[in-house]
């Protein structure tokens, strides 16, 4: 489908990039489709359209130079940074590095999303801890949600993943998420030993940036090697006035000993070619 022009000379894949770029969810082909019909009845946009004009925004993105593109996630569109840039971009999030996922948190998350709809106390029967907490805390950053109740006494709460959980890791379905035969394949392939420390340095380095935030007085007085050196100047270096009488006493003593170790093999050399002169002559006799 051409690019359609709308009275105002509005291009219909400026449209699309906009909704896409205003909307704070990933936004589907069916409501982009609803939202322009209500501004022209007559256009009769499919849904199988979309995605062709999307093509063309990214290929325009990429043609420039830009840092972003648009990405199909959560079962619509969004705008995303392109993944050549997280080395930068790992030390602006550094800054927000509270706002991450605990271990426990993540552990918890887990279950869930393999395990969904998934009560309360099955999550504590695996973790084999109480998971209150962290059940509460996923609930906050809405990565999960309660579905209903189960058909059991006391009818406790089904908890399962949203889609925000999809857009933050970058799937369409829980299908896509690995197996554990998958993972556990993946962890003990050696191709992936350097991905792992990588990661591994970069948590260090995520753990030593925050560390040095939270200390703010040893980020005040913290000096780098190179601003210790430009402070260096002539009156910093030690002069020999300022050797005390004891440490020239001691040099003198450490001399003597010298001269003393010499002298001790000058005479056991002498006693050498002496012993050597006798010998010979009692063998001439």
């Amino acid at each position: 489908m051409q690019d359609y022009q709308f009275v105002d000379g509005t291009r219909l894949s400026s449209v699309i990039e906009a909704l896409i770029f205003a909307s704070p969810e990933p936004i589907s082909e069916e409501k982009i489709c609803e939202i322009i019909a209500k501004g022209e009845e007559n256009l009769g946009l499919e849904v199988d359209a979309i995605e062709p004009f999307v093509d063309k925004l990214n290929q325009r993105y990429e043609e420039n130079g830009l840092a972003f593109n648009i990405q199909h996630v959560a079962g619509g569109y969004t705008f995303s940074t392109k993944k050549r840039f997280e080395p930068w971009l790992s030390i602006f999030q550094h800054e927000s590095a509270y706002r991450k996922l605990s271990q426990s948190a993540i552990e918890t998350l887990a279950i869930v999303a393999y395990k969904q709809p998934i009560t309360k106390p099955e999550v504590d029967d695996i973790r084999g801890v109480d998971s209150g907490y962290m059940l509460r805390q996923l609930l906050e950053k809405v990565l999960i949600e309660v579905s209903g109740r189960l058909d059991a006494p006391g009818k406790p709460l089904l908890y399962r993943t949203t889609k925000h959980f999809l857009k933050h890791f970058g799937i369409n379905s829980i299908d896509e998420l690995p197996k554990p035969r998958e993972i556990n394949e993946i962890l003990k392939d050696d191709d992936m030993a350097e991905h792992r420390q990588f990661l591994f340095d970069r948590q260090l380095e995520l753990k030593e940036l925050q560390e040095t935030a939270e200390d703010e007085e040893a980020t005040e007085t913290a000096m780098s090697l190179i601003e210790a050196v430009e402070k260096i100047d002539e009156d910093e270096v030690p002069d020999l006035d300022e050797y005390t009488a004891d440490v020239l006493q001691l040099d003198d003593e450490e001399e003597k000993d010298d001269e003393t170790s010499d002298e001790l093999e000058n005479e056991s050399d002498n006693i050498r070619e002496n012993l050597e002169d006798e010998s010979t002559k009692k063998e001439e006799e």
